[in-house]
């Protein structure tokens, strides 16, 4: 069942917005070469629980650390550890927050240090897949023309959409229906209307979309062998049209400003 949340509900998960994007920030100021994925999962850790959230990630379904960092090949849910950055790579970061009881959920893939040209053009067309996936959030629209959007701009470009992991809805828990694939067609599937929140996620690969897990039963990576990307924003729609509840003030694309929210209950 697709549940539409209040303008309380979409307020708490504004707030818990705002640290998850602070703090995912804070990460990606830190990231560079040198520093190992477990020393970013503290930074996640410390700073979640000094803004008075609880990490969401930490313990669900038994998953160890309160980000997950993947690198390169990695496509969404690394477990952070030992690995130390090396100039070149790619990390994707994602993480959440729970407060008062509402989840927010956001990701981002960055450079380590000097990058290629081919992986920056990689970072650049995930990212504004989330921003065609977000613009086709209008009430009235389906959730088909998000997936569309995404599919479709990813594959002008010659990459792969993955089609083994979607983006969901959040609210009280970090997965609600409906799932929000990063494919499909038009015109299908329920319509968007307000109160609905959403992850949209794209997780874009460098070459084919499939993937495959490894044996730590997470960490999940292309079949290939080649780079992946990943971004991702909790979005609410409102009769204003979509707005981004996990907006960070460093690092979003040009047209991200134009879906911040307002202070005010926002549906």
């Amino acid at each position: 069942m697709v549940a539409l949340k209040s303008a309380r509900e979409i307020e708490t998960m504004r707030r818990s917005g705002k640290i998850t994007a602070k703090v995912l920030t804070d990460i990606m100021h830190a990231v560079r070469p040198g520093v190992s994925t477990r020393d970013l999962d503290r930074i996640a850790e410390e700073g979640i629980r000094g803004l008075g959230g609880i990490p969401t990630f930490m313990g669900y379904h038994g998953y160890p650390a309160s980000i997950c960092a993947s690198v390169n090949a990695e496509v969404v849910h690394g477990i952070p550890g030992d690995y130390v950055l090396q100039e070149g790579d790619l990390l994707s970061v994602d993480i959440g927050t729970t407060l008062d009881g509402y989840v927010s959920d956001t990701a981002v893939t960055v450079g380590v240090g000097a990058i290629s040209e081919q992986a920056q053009r990689l970072l650049d067309v995930t990212q504004e897949c989330l921003m065609l996936g977000i613009a086709a959030m209008q009430p009235g629209n389906h959730l088909g023309d998000i997936g569309a959007a995404v599919q479709a701009h990813a594959e002008k470009h010659g990459y792969g959409v993955v089609r083994e992991l979607v983006g969901h809805g959040v609210g009280t828990a970090m997965h609600e229906e409906p799932q929000v694939p990063n494919y499909g067609r038009r015109g299908t599937g329920i319509e968007l209307r307000p109160g609905l929140v959403l992850a949209v996620e794209p997780m874009i690969t460098q070459g084919d979309y499939r993937v495959k897990i490894l044996k730590d039963g997470w960490t999940v990576v292309t079949a290939d062998g080649k780079l992946a990307a990943h971004f991702e924003h909790t979005i609410a729609v409102t009769q204003d049209g979509p707005k981004i509840l996990t907006l960070r003030q460093f690092g979003e694309h040009p047209d991200a400003e134009k879906y911040r929210p307002s202070e005010e209950a926002i549906v």
